[in-house]
This record gives structure tokens, sequence and C-alpha cells, in this order.
């Protein structure tokens, strides 16, 4: 496993494990007991997926050292104000049975988010945080928050695929020194990604998996990557991604497929935004 040093010198796995969406406790306690037993140390949860007190569990009854583990959760939009955005912070640590988080990020750039970034700084300077960042900050977004909170982000969590590969957003992330974290690395299967021609091929050549092409070839970008599956065997493959290096030629085929915006989500439709804000009233 390879690390990278965040902006307040905090170091992260590069690669984690997700749980988004699997709510089933038992499924979801099992699969992360399994993660960490394949050696995973990253994983990140949040208050919507509803699993954070299976993760919990899981690492609770993992036996895992919580030095050697990196655990992230999210606030949500509901909570996002001054306020609710400290109580939501003391109900998912009670939820994962921890004393301190590792990283806590702002879910959406919706609501009171201001009011929920200084309440998270407080807590971050008292020490119950080891990092703060935030997910889905388009450049437009981030840019304006990072001139205008105190503490930069360390962590921006966004959708980062070969079909929608983002460069803009890593430049600027960049030169804010924020760490860029990819959620949905597979594209959630779309574009046939386990089957394309071009991954497949350079994998061949490596003796990997189109799967294991796609998050080598985020984390040598400097994307840290967080797969999700409930399968051992996949699990133990996703995290068999350190004993290759990908070619400028390979690195320069995979830039071509990029179609340039997302097939899963929209952020600029206001009625997802409005669901959003619905999700939990």
């Amino acid at each position: 496993m390879e690390y990278t040093v965040l902006n307040n010198g905090i170091k992260m796995p590069m690669e984690g494990f997700g749980v988004f969406q699997v709510p089933d406790p038992a499924q979801c306690e099992q699969a992360v007991l399994d993660a960490i037993s394949t050696g995973y140390r990253l994983i990140d949860t949040a208050a919507a997926y509803a699993n954070e007190e299976a993760v919990g569990a899981a690492i609770k009854k993992s036996g895992a050292c919580r030095e050697d583990l990196f655990i992230t959760t999210k606030l949500w939009v509901s909570d996002a104000s001054y306020d609710k955005a400290k109580a939501a912070f003391e109900t998912s640590l009670k939820k994962l049975g921890l004393e301190y988080l590792d990283l806590y990020l702002i879910h959406q750039p919706m609501g009171d988010y201001y009011g929920a970034w200084r309440a998270m700084e407080e807590l971050y300077k008292e020490g119950r945080i080891r990092a703060i960042g935030v997910c889905n900050f388009y450049p437009h977004v981030l840019a304006d928050f990072c001139e205008t909170v105190e503490v930069i982000p360390a962590v921006n969590q966004v959708e980062l695929h070969p079909f929608f590969q983002q460069e803009n957003a890593l430049k600027l992330m960049k030169e804010y020194e924020v760490t860029p974290e990819a959620w949905g690395p597979f594209a959630e299967g779309k574009h046939g990604i386990f089957s394309d021609p071009v991954l497949t091929g350079i994998g061949a050549k490596y003796g990997k998996s189109a799967a294991q092409v796609v998050l080598h070839w985020n984390v040598q970008r400097g994307v840290v990557v967080i797969p999700k599956s409930v399968h051992r065997e996949r699990m133990e493959q996703n995290i068999d991604i350190w004993n290759f290096t990908l070619s400028d030629e390979d690195m320069a085929a995979i830039s071509k497929m990029d179609i340039g915006h997302s097939e899963i989500v929209d952020h600029f439709d206001p009625n997802f935004v409005k669901a959003l804000h619905g999700r939990f009233k």
C-alpha cells in the first residue's frame, strides 16, 4: 500500500474500501471485516449510507489497532449548519463507536455548508478530527470555498474514472493542495468498463484486469480510490494494484476515453438538488 500526505501532514492510504449502497447491517459488517483482513486500512462511510453502526461493529470485531485505521464519514445536507453539524458529528462518532475521526467530509455543497465548515474547523482544532474535507465540490465551488475559509480542505472526494476524468478539477486541487479522492472509480459499471477493449488490452500486458488498470490509473494520477465490493475475492483483486506501473502510452490511451461529463449524477439539475435536500425529511 502506498500513502499520500495531506496538506496538514497527515498520512492517508492511497486505496481504501467504500461501503456506499451496502445498507444491510450484517452484509456491511462482514464486508468491512473482510476488507480489513484483506489489508484495507482506509474505510469510507457516510451518515447518508445508513451503515455507520455496522462499520463501527466491524472495526471493533476486527481487532485492528485503531491508529492503523483511517476512518472517514460524511455530513449530510440536512445537517449542513453550524449547530446541526456539531450534533451530527457526535451522532456519527457514537454510531461508529470511535473517539475520533481521521477524516470528516461535507457530503454535498448544499445548505449552510459554510456554517457546517466552521463547526468542523473547531472540531479539527480540538483534535477530534485529524483532517476535514469536502465532496462533490466542482472547481468553481472549490475555488470560492478555499478563498473564503480558514482551514483549506484536505480532501475533495469527487467522481473520477476513465469516462469522467476531470483534469481541470485535479489541476485546481493541486493548486490549493487538496488531495483528490475518487468515488465511483468503476463508473458504477457503465460503458462496459470491466470488458472495455482498451482497458483489457492494457491489462493483458501486465497480467491485470480492467478493474485493476482503472484503479492504478487513478492512483498514478495522485488520486485516492475507494472501490466497493461485498465479495472477498474482488476485494483481494482490487487491492492487488501496487506491483505495476502504466506507461505514458497507456495513460494517453486512457485519457482518450473521457466523455467530459457524469452519467451517474447531475449536480446542476435543480430537481436532483431538491431530491438531496428532501432525502431525510
